[in-house]
């Protein structure tokens, strides 16, 4: 095993000294076999995702496996194998990596050990996606063997086995359809088909035509002759786009879908498809922007301020980053979409990096649904109203809306009551055992401990000694609950993670759906009442007012427009400015207003942060070794909930644009001091956190 580097070119009686020397070495290298005549070196990642060992380690290529051994393969090595003088092996640990080169010396003055087994001819690490892996391994302080882990999906020997089609001939353009309702949405498809470039932030119009759209964008980029990819943020996006495609270009076969639903045999299956050049268009989840498309194209994103979109496996890079990174390498054009805008959208538009795209105030108002607002307090005077704990606007615009068809509830928090508090005083509600806080399952159940799931059978207040508790947050079953005695006789339907909905019929119908989890109603809903706009509004996190707007317009978008009665009323404080972009449907002025407030402050996306969190111990230590870049700022540290019992804390490092680099490189190399120095605490680090109260 050797170093990262490769030895320079020198004269041709050096190099054939060491060559002789490597032969000479055979015997030492694998007792009883001969490595390869030509390139007997294979350089290796190595699949052991730990700091101190991202490098490159070189191995020995024995001749029997001289021809499958090839760069991008995959291998089973034995790590950390010491050689003795008799050329036997002791020790070690077999591991799977990928050749990334052959070469025909190594700079590593030891022995060195062979190759185990090549596991597959099949060339999955290809030179640009190994290059995008290790771009982003830096940019995220994490290893080369961590991103290959999200990038190259495990091997299925029967779906390697099989052989993929003969790609297809470029199909004809296509026509714009619903593009035309867009300032340049006919332009930017005509860029696609001419091969260009373009890059846009897309601000979608309210309604069921987003999937046809992306899929007339895809069919454009594949008419000019290159690859597209596109990325959603979750299965049902996924198949929505999917059927778009279909039945843009006749049949499924130009395109291919990668999602985890699929099963291990049918994902690596398509994935390898588009790996071979069989396919050039590919949709799919979170790890589809690494998919190796041939000739790429066209990097499409929807929806990016979606959570899903952050990976949660280390080192937690982000769909959009990945995909702007990948763009500018590759020379593809860039479409940034979704029903709402976000600050980083916002930033890129005011640098002019990209374009926006974006129908007249006109089409806006003829497609969106009218908004009405309403504080909670507006209870007033109907007792059916109080009962279902709608504000009476809300309720009458409900028994309205039911009359022509199904109406969306949409509930920020799941379960019965998730939160609870003394009524006396109002302190929360804590389990004695872990101190979580406490939440009823259902109606005459005992309570629970959210953290530790202890039942909490006689519970009274330690602050006052009350009996009594009142629901701080009502959840979607007991939402449910209330709003079917409300609307005797009204079909009553839920969706959230328990069970999430598709889709809906167009009959009258209430659905109560968590965030995220709205189904598509047949037709479009008359109505949607959005509950309790103060629970995402009021999370201390430094997103919240544009993941509420984000929330808001994506469940406000699938109902009918003002011309056909849409109705959509928000239970929020009116003048709030998420709730006055909801109410004039202008997502890109919020984005914009939060992207100069962000300026002023000095908060990403203008700056680069990232967090590091552990025990206050372990924080201090890693603190005390980083050498941060100059000019840098430490927030914090600042207490967290305890996890598993122990204190946990989190300091936020800023830094100036054009510093990330040299931060992610500074933590990484202070983590592996701490590693060095067998700092037995371990220390989360993540760049570009998303969660920053």
């Amino acid at each position: 095993m050797s170093s990262e580097n490769a030895p320079e070119s020198g004269q041709p009686e050096q190099l054939a000294l060491i060559r002789e020397t490597v032969r000479r070495a055979k015997p030492r290298t694998w007792r009883g076999a001969h490595l390869a005549e030509e390139l007997p070196v294979a350089r290796v990642v190595v699949d052991k995702g730990l700091l101190h060992l991202d490098r490159y380690y070189d191995y020995a290529v024995p001749v029997a496996m001289a021809e499958a051994a090839q760069p991008g393969v995959r291998v089973r090595v034995r790590f950390g194998a010491r050689m003795t003088s008799a050329g036997r092996r002791e020790g070690g640990e077999l591991h799977d990596g990928f050749i990334v080169a052959r070469l025909p010396v190594s700079d590593y003055p030891g022995v060195l050990a062979p190759l185990a087994q090549v596991l597959s001819p099949e060339r999955v690490l290809t030179p640009a996606l190994l290059k995008l892996s290790r771009t982003i391994a830096d940019r995220y302080a994490g290893t080369l063997a961590d991103v290959l882990q999200l990038a190259v999906p495990p091997r299925h020997a029967k779906a390697e086995a099989e052989p993929s089609p003969a790609p297809l001939p470029p199909p004809p353009a296509p026509d714009p359809g619903s593009w035309r309702r867009y300032q340049q949405g006919p332009e930017f498809l005509a860029a696609l088909v001419g091969g260009h470039a373009p890059r846009a932030v897309w601000t979608a119009l309210p309604g069921p035509t987003w999937p046809d759209e992306i899929a007339r964008a895809v069919a454009g980029t594949l008419a000019g002759g290159r690859g597209a990819l596109v990325v959603l943020p979750d299965g049902r996006a996924v198949a929505r786009v999917d059927q778009a495609l279909a039945r843009l270009l006749g049949g499924s076969d130009r395109h291919v879908v990668l999602t985890a639903d699929l099963g291990p045999r049918e994902r690596y299956r398509n994935w390898l498809a588009v790996s071979r050049g069989s396919v050039h268009a590919v949709i799919g989840t979170r790890a589809t922007v690494f998919a190796p498309v041939h000739d790429l194209g066209l990097l499409v994103v929807w929806s990016d301020g979606d959570s899903s979109h952050s990976d949660p496996r280390a080192p937690h890079p982000h769909v959009r980053e990945v995909a702007l990174l990948r763009a500018a390498d590759e020379g593809a054009a860039v479409l940034l979409g979704g029903l709402s805008t976000t600050v980083e959208g916002a930033q890129l538009l005011a640098t002019g990096w990209a374009r926006p795209l974006v129908a007249e105030r006109a089409v806006v108002r003829a497609t969106a649904p009218q908004v009405r607002t309403v504080t909670d307090t507006d209870q007033a005077r109907d007792a059916a109203a109080q009962a279902a704990r709608l504000p009476t606007v809300a309720w009458q615009a409900a028994r309205e809306a039911l009359r022509s068809g199904p109406v969306l509830v949409q509930v920020p928090r799941r379960g019965y009551v998730p939160r609870l508090a003394c009524e006396r005083c109002r302190e929360p509600a804590r389990c004695a055992h872990c101190a979580g806080r406490l939440e009823a399952v259902g109606a005459g159940q005992a309570l629970r401990c959210a953290w530790c799931g202890v039942e909490e059978g006689d519970w009274h207040c330690v602050e006052c000694g009350s009996f009594r508790l009142r629901a701080q947050v009502v959840g979607a079953r007991r939402t449910a609950e209330e709003l079917g005695k409300a609307f005797p006789g009204i079909p009553v339907r839920a969706s959230g993670r328990d069970a999430v909905l598709a889709e809906v019929s167009g009959e009258p119908a209430l659905v109560i759906s968590t965030p995220g989890a709205e189904p598509v109603a047949e037709g479009g809903y008359a109505a949607a009442l959005l509950l309790d706009g103060w629970a995402l509004l009021n999370r201390p996190d430094l997103r919240a007012a544009e993941e509420a707007l984000r929330l808001w317009l994506a469940a406000a978008a699938l109902v009918r427009s003002a011309e056909q009665g849409g109705t959509v009323v928000v239970v929020a404080e009116p003048t709030a400015r998420p709730v006055q972009a909801l109410v004039r449907w202008d997502p890109l002025g919020h984005a914009g207003s939060e992207l100069a407030e962000r300026a002023q402050l000095g908060f990403p996306p203008v700056s680069r942060m990232a967090s590091v969190t552990g025990t206050p111990t372990a924080v201090a230590d890693l603190l005390g070794l980083v050498r941060l870049p100059e000019g840098a700022d430490v927030l914090g540290p600042v207490p967290l909930p305890p996890l598993r019992g122990e204190e946990q804390e989190r300091a936020l490092l800023r830094v100036r644009p054009g510093q990330g680099g040299a931060l992610a490189a500074a933590l990484k190399a202070a983590q592996i001091a701490r590693l060095a120095l067998r700092g037995s605490e371990p220390v989360k680090v993540r760049i570009d956190p998303t969660d920053i109260g």
